[in-house]
């Protein structure tokens, strides 16, 4: 794919095509439907024991900064950063490497072949941690 380099003056000349009023009126039962339509069942129960890990939880239980956890489990830098700020979330396998992580930090690093960091997380007046 091509990219394509407009001016702003040019973007704002023609906005998105977005019907905002018809996501406001989207309601859980057309979600459903949408879901059935492409194949998946709602109604499925997460497996058991499924924990949602926040990617930020499990790089700081291993106490390294983002760029040293980045290298740990071979991804840019940039995608932790996205993960941590909700941009996108990770693809089921990292899903599953950060959950190890989490519960298993010692295990998991000794099979990466790394030490856990240094890094403190910060805090804020409180004493609390800070929450990005």
């Amino acid at each position: 794919m091509a990219i394509v380099r407009r001016k702003l003056a040019d973007i704002l000349k023609h906005p998105p095509r977005i019907d905002r009023a018809r996501i406001d009126a989207t309601t859980e039962d057309d979600i459903r439907r949408h879901m059935i339509e492409d194949g998946e069942q709602p109604d499925t129960p997460l497996p058991e024991g499924y924990v949602w890990v926040n990617p930020r939880a499990a790089r700081e239980k291993v106490r390294m900064t983002q760029e040293q956890f980045a290298k740990l489990i071979v991804v840019p830098v940039t995608t932790i950063r996205g993960w941590e700020q909700g941009r996108f979330t990770p693809d089921p396998a990292a899903r599953t490497l950060l959950r190890l992580i989490f519960q298993q930090p010692a295990e998991i690093l000794r099979a990466l072949g790394a030490r856990p960091g240094t890094h403190t997380p910060r805090r804020n007046r409180t004493g609390a941690r800070h929450s990005a």
